[in-house]
C-alpha cells in the first residue's frame, strides 16, 4: 500500500512541475519572442502599403452616451493581421473631430500589439487610458468594448482581445470590467 502512495505522490509531483514550467517559463518566454514594438525601433513584419485603404468599422460613443455607434471609415492597408491590428487601432484612437466623441481618453497611445496563434490580440497601452479615464461603470464598459470589438470585428483573425496597460496586465480600468483576461467581441453595446 505505501508503495502505491509514493507512486501517485510522483506522478503528481511530474504533473506539478511540468505545470509550473509551463506557466513560469514557457508562456512568459513565448510572450516576450511575440511583442514587436506598435512604433519607433524594429520595423513592422508587414509594411503598410503607402496610399492603399481598407473599410473598417469604428466604434464611438452615441449622441445618448449609453452606448457605442459603428462608422465605417478608411483605415491604412496592412501586410499581415498584427500590422492590420496596428493600423485599425492607431486609427481608433487617433484624436476626434466634433460630433465624433472617442471612449478612449485622450492621449492614449498605442505601445505594442500582438496576437497570438490562438487568436488573441494582446494591445499594451500608455498609462493615459487609465489615469485619464472619466470612471463609472458605462463609461468604463465602452471604453474596453471600443477596443475588444474594434478588432474583432474588422479582423476574423482575432476571437478575443486582453488589454494591458504599460506592458501589464491590469484587473480593471475604473473598477468595473474584469480585464485579467483576454475578452470576446461584445456588440451589445454597439446601437
Amino acid at each position: 500500500m505505501t508503495s502505491r502512495r509514493i507512486l501517485i505522490l510522483g506522478a503528481v509531483t511530474v504533473i506539478v512541475a511540468g505545470f509550473a514550467w509551463l506557466l513560469f517559463v514557457t508562456l512568459p518566454a513565448a510572450y516576450r519572442r511575440s511583442t514587436r514594438p506598435a512604433t519607433g525601433a524594429g520595423a513592422p513584419t508587414a509594411p503598410v502599403t503607402p496610399g492603399r485603404k481598407i473599410k473598417a468599422h469604428l466604434f464611438y460613443v452615441a449622441d445618448d452616451g449609453t452606448r457605442l455607434t459603428d462608422l465605417e471609415r478608411d483605415v491604412a492597408f496592412g501586410g499581415d493581421t498584427v500590422e492590420q491590428a496596428r493600423q485599425i487601432i492607431e486609427a481608433q484612437i487617433a484624436p476626434t473631430v466634433e460630433p465624433l466623441v472617442s471612449a478612449v481618453p485622450p492621449g492614449t497611445k498605442l505601445r505594442t500589439l500582438f496576437v497570438t496563434e490562438r487568436g488573441e490580440a494582446f494591445v499594451d497601452f500608455s498609462g493615459e487610458l487609465v489615469t485619464r479615464h472619466s470612471g463609472g461603470s458605462t463609461d468604463e464598459m465602452l471604453t474596453v468594448y471600443t477596443i475588444v470589438d474594434v478588432l474583432t470585428a474588422n479582423l476574423p483573425a482575432v476571437s478575443s482581445v486582453q488589454v494591458l496597460v504599460e506592458g501589464k496586465t491590469i484587473e480593471t480600468l475604473a473598477g468595473h470590467v474584469d480585464l485579467s483576461r483576454p475578452l470576446a467581441k461584445n456588440l451589445s453595446w454597439v446601437q
